[in-house]
This record gives structure tokens, C-alpha cells and sequence, in this order.
């Protein structure tokens, strides 16, 4: 377990209700959270309802706190394929030990009829504010244009942040639908640490895996390749926190996988 002066983070793409076993899903979910407890969560493609939302659900048993935000992407069927579909939104979160002094959606670039946001949460860690920003960017081929305009946007944002007073570093979670090597992640990274590079991450870090039986076989350019990310900007101070581990979470909960994507999750000394 991460002592008090180190910062657990996880970001997990949890596959909204897709799927006929989504409530199996959300067992094996909050059975992985509270067994590799983070202090810090980002979920991506994460259910909404008018009462309710995954987050706090998945936040109460912990004692956390969580915050959502939307749109974002993919984009939900035209029509509910279940009813257990109908009127659920989907969103990104942030699920976090300590109270969230204040959120914000910070709206991305992109020729959608509804752009996708960042989620912003200035979290009140006990050393100081710490903002996190979770995100999910483009991942159609035909707007390639948006992606990369959308991960440079991010870095603007996390850079912004960072300049802000205080000695905590910036975390910045999300699935980016990308491969280290690619522009979209490069325009990140250029400013950013990855906490996989830097923590020791085991291999290649694949995140959606086609091991998984629903991955997605049509996600040509993200198939089997690493495209969720754990980024840590400097602080204010100039200060770059060291990421002491990186690892993938990748077990099934009662045979089945919680989702179509692995979790990250990083360790980060403070």
C-alpha cells in the first residue's frame, strides 16, 4: 500500500453498460479497486443516469468521493439496445480519497456536433490542490485532425494547471487512443511524463488487448497496442515527482474481464 506521501493512480476505460454481463462487470470493478486501492481514479466511457452515476457507486463503498463530466466519447447508440441502456449518458470520472474542492469540463476541439470534454477536479489533497484532468479523445481514422488537435489541447491544459502556486504535481488520466509513438501521444509526452516509461512498466503496457474476448476486433489502430495513459506534469516549483512503479491490471474477477481495456495504475512519490 502507498504510504502518505505517495500517490496512487489508476485510470481504467470501463466499457460503460456494453455487453450483456455489465453488472457482472461492475462486481469485478469495484472488487479490482478495492483491491489495489487507489487514491486517485479516471474512468472513461462511464455510465450516467438522472440519480445516480458508476462513479458513486463504485465511490461509496471505498469512502471516496467521485465527480463526472460529458459529453464524451464513443458515441451510444442511436437507439437503447436493452433497457438497461435507456437514459443512461456516458461520461468520464474521477473517483478520489479526498473531497474534490471544485470541478470543471473543459471542452476539447473537435468538428462533432457535441465536443468532448476534459474533466478537471481540483482535488484537496492534504500537501495542497492537486488537479487531475481525465479525458477520452477521438478515435475515428477519418478525424485524425481532431485527435492530435485534441492531445495538444490537453497538453495546453495540463501545462496551464501546473503553472498554477502550490508544490503537487499535475495528473493527467485518460484513454487517448493511441500508441506511445504516435503524434497524438507525442504532443503529450513532449511536455508530460509517462509514468509507465518512468515507473518500470513491465513489456509493451498493452491496454486493449485482443486476448480480451469483446475487445474491439475493428479498432484497427488501437488493437493491441498501449492507449491508456497515466501523465505527470511538473509542479509549479519546477519540481518532476518520481513514478516509483507502473503496472497493468489485467486479471479477470470470476472468469470474466471487468472490461474491454486493462487498467493502469501508477505509483507516484510526492
Amino acid at each position: 500500500m502507498p504510504d502518505e506521501h505517495t500517490l496512487r493512480v489508476m485510470t481504467w476505460n470501463v466499457w460503460w453498460r456494453f455487453g450483456e454481463q455489465w453488472r457482472d462487470r461492475q462486481v469485478g470493478i469495484a472488487a479490482t479497486l478495492a483491491a489495489h486501492q487507489p487514491d486517485i481514479v479516471g474512468l472513461q466511457e462511464s455510465w450516467t443516469t438522472r440519480e445516480s452515476s458508476q462513479a458513486e457507486v463504485l465511490a461509496a463503498p471505498l469512502g471516496q468521493y467521485s465527480v463526472v463530466g460529458g459529453p464524451s466519447l464513443p458515441d451510444l447508440p442511436a437507439e437503447p439496445e436493452s433497457p438497461d441502456h435507456d437514459g443512461v449518458g456516458l461520461g468520464v470520472a474521477v473517483l478520489s480519497r479526498w473531497p474534490v474542492r471544485h470541478t470543471w469540463t473543459h471542452p476539447l476541439p473537435s468538428s462533432r456536433p457535441e465536443r468532448p470534454v476534459a474533466l478537471v477536479a481540483a482535488v484537496e489533497h492534504p500537501r495542497g490542490l492537486l488537479y487531475v484532468v481525465c479525458t477520452c479523445v477521438e478515435h475515428h481514422a477519418h478525424l485524425a485532425g481532431d485527435h492530435l488537435a485534441q492531445t495538444r489541447e490537453l497538453a495546453r491544459l495540463a501545462t496551464d494547471l501546473g503553472a498554477r502556486d502550490g508544490d503537487l504535481p499535475v495528473v493527467l488520466v485518460g484513454d487517448l487512443n493511441a500508441g506511445p509513438d504516435s503524434q497524438e501521444v507525442r504532443a503529450l509526452t513532449a511536455e508530460l511524463t509517462d509514468a509507465w516509461d518512468a515507473g518500470g512498466g513491465a513489456g509493451d503496457g498493452v491496454t486493449l488487448s485482443s486476448a480480451v474476448p469483446f475487445a474491439p476486433r475493428g479498432a484497427v489502430k488501437q488493437l493491441d497496442r498501449r492507449i491508456d495513459y497515466v501523465l505527470v506534469g511538473p509542479a509549479a516549483t519546477g519540481k518532476r515527482p518520481k513514478i516509483t512503479q507502473a503496472y497493468l491490471v489485467d486479471d479477470t474477477v470470476n472468469g470474466l474481464h471487468p472490461s474491454d481495456h486493462y487498467a493502469v495504475v501508477a505509483d507516484i512519490a510526492l
